[in-house]
């Protein structure tokens, strides 16, 4: 029979955090046990995790499905997309300890070359919204690390000072030696986003994420249309769980890149749907991490490697906690790398 458990726990950042929405210092999550009563001693472990103002879970309504979850595991386990319709973080913990408990509770869901230590999986610096001196120092220290690509979250501060940033950034790295991203979590008006879009393509953009806020299909669908920097939609597709919806989404806007985060879109199940979805289309995807800790990250950086595309991937956020728990992921010049001789 299958048992499950959960445990609370708050992950603290080793630095204020800065986005669009505003600073992060703390930000909680949950850890699912799941096993067989027969073969207690084999457990699987997976992560809920969620960004407060962002996830459509929120912490309340996260511990009442938790707490429905552990009186009935193998209903909700043998119902699982159902179960989980609006709670995509709690899908994607559950799914993944599920998926831990079926190769032996040792965190090794998806064996692989990346698992073996063979092989990394190529990431893409990211540098927190601060003070242009601030955020030029971290560019700087990610750029000597070997990054060849910088995901920079715009939004936040005034815009000139951004401009004058990527202008900076620019005199210094040529869009041959460095790959710059901007994640602007929807923090332009569809007023003046496209002019904005405009003066941000004069320093040679690989794309933005969420240029405006969600929801705004008509007017995303026109921007992506006119937009001299292509668009990744990101929290566009939280909370569109329906394949005809998704289906119908992408198609209306039409956006360059869509930007995969498990936690927020229901689970790795759903990821692989959409990944399907821009693939068909021929728009461009990658994975980002959405803030998991370790076990979560972990997880998703193992499926990402046998099914995500061939460019820099989002998932170098496992160094952002100050009491995250112990991995065997390590970035290694610009690459994520499974390190067989850590432990879990």
């Amino acid at each position: 029979m299958l048992q499950a458990s959960y445990q609370p726990y708050i992950f603290k950042f080793n630095f204020p955090s800065g986005t669009s929405r505003g600073i992060l210092t703390k930000k909680p999550s949950w850890f699912i046990k799941v096993w067989h009563t027969q073969n207690p001693t084999i457990v699987g472990t997976g992560e809920v995790s969620i960004i407060p103002d962002l996830s459509p879970e929120s912490p309340a309504e996260i511990e009442s499905k938790l707490n429905a979850l552990i009186l009935a595991p193998q209903l909700f386990a043998d119902t699982l997309n159902e179960s989980f319709a609006g709670y995509p973080a709690v899908r994607l913990g559950f799914e993944t300890a599920l998926l831990d408990l079926a190769s032996g509770g040792k965190q090794e869901l998806f064996p692989s070359a990346f698992t073996r230590g063979e092989n990394g999986i190529k990431i893409n610096g990211l540098i927190w919204m601060g003070q242009k001196e601030q955020m030029l120092d971290r560019i700087t220290e990610k750029i000597e690390q070997g990054f060849t690509c910088l995901k920079i979250k715009v939004g936040a501060i005034d815009f000139n000072e951004e401009l004058s940033l990527l202008k900076a950034i620019r005199n210094e790295f040529s869009p041959q030696t460095l790959e710059i991203r901007l994640d602007a979590n929807g923090a332009f008006a569809k007023t003046d986003a496209l002019e904005k879009l405009r003066s941000l393509s004069k320093h040679h953009i690989h794309s933005i994420e969420q240029p405006i806020k969600q929801g705004q299909f008509e007017a995303m669908r026109n921007l992506c249309r006119i937009t001299p920097i292509p668009i990744a939609l990101d929290e566009e597709l939280i909370g569109i769980e329906h394949y005809r919806l998704q289906v119908e989404m992408v198609e209306y806007i039409q956006p360059q890149f869509i930007i995969l985060k498990p936690s927020l879109i229901g689970g790795l199940g759903q990821t692989k749907i959409w990944s399907q979805i821009a693939e068909e289309r021929n728009i461009g995807w990658w994975v980002t991490s959405a803030l998991e800790g370790n076990i979560g990250l972990n997880a998703i950086a193992q499926w990402t490697f046998l099914n995500g595309s061939n460019i820099p991937q989002g998932l170098g956020t496992g160094q952002v906690f100050s009491n995250n728990l112990p991995s065997p992921l390590v970035i290694i010049g610009e690459e994520l790398w499974y390190k067989t001789n850590e432990l879990m």
